[in-house]
This record gives structure tokens, sequence and C-alpha cells, in this order.
């Protein structure tokens, strides 16, 4: 089995490293981006098998990062998670919730939920390309 290459994707250094520890420990290829533009770069060049976006990001809104993704022949098919506080846990843990075609977790997430839902987006993602 290949090993899932996941780009996360947040400007708080802190969440960023442990998030990257957690699914690095769990057998995930991770890459990371602080920003906007070097998460479109970063998409590109690398082509993840999932994004794990921050919903709240300073330079550049997640939604712009999303469209911009989504315009892009080299990067449409890749899923999208937004992690975000403005669920409740107990609404977007375990399938995650889904929100005009947007994945979105709550945080804070319990990594055995994130990772279920990797698990099931990646593998929809590899059946259906």
């Amino acid at each position: 089995m290949d090993t899932k290459k996941i780009l996360i994707v947040d400007d708080e250094t802190d969440a960023l490293s442990i998030l990257e520890k957690e699914l690095a420990a769990r057998g995930y290829s991770i890459i990371t981006a602080d920003n906007g533009n070097d998460a479109i770069n970063l998409a590109k060049s690398e082509h993840p098998d999932l994004v794990i976006l921050d919903l709240w990001m300073p330079d550049m809104s997640e939604w712009v990062i999303d469209a911009k993704l989504k315009a892009d022949l080299k990067t449409n098919d890749i899923p999208i998670i937004l992690l975000t506080c403005l669920l409740q846990r107990k609404e977007g843990e375990k399938q995650g919730r889904v929100i005009y075609d947007q994945v979105f977790i709550a945080k804070p997430y319990s990594i055995e939920g994130l990772s279920a839902q990797i698990e099931r987006l990646t593998n929809w993602q590899c059946t259906h390309r």
C-alpha cells in the first residue's frame, strides 16, 4: 500500500507541528504550509492525496485557497478537509460535517476521528480517479 501524502495548512505553528507529528506517527507522509500561496504552490508541485486546511487563514481566505485548487486541473481532484472551531465537536467529529460539499472537522479534533475521515476521503479518491 502506498503511503498517503497529506498537505497540512495552518498559520499557527504549534497547531501545524502537533498535527504533523500526530499524522506522521500514523504513517502518513506530511508536507506543510503556513500560508495560502505556499499551500497552492505545494499542492500543484507535490499533488498530495489530501489537504487539511485551517478555516481561518490571515493571508488568503480558505475559500480562495479552495477555489484556486478546484479551478486548476492539476489540483481539482484533491479532497480537502477544513478544520474549524465553529462546529461543536459532537457535530463534526465522527463523520465530519458536510456543508456545501465541504468536509468540516471540529476543533479540537480527535486524531482517531480525523484519521477515519482521511481514510474515507483518500480511499474514495483512489476509486474515483
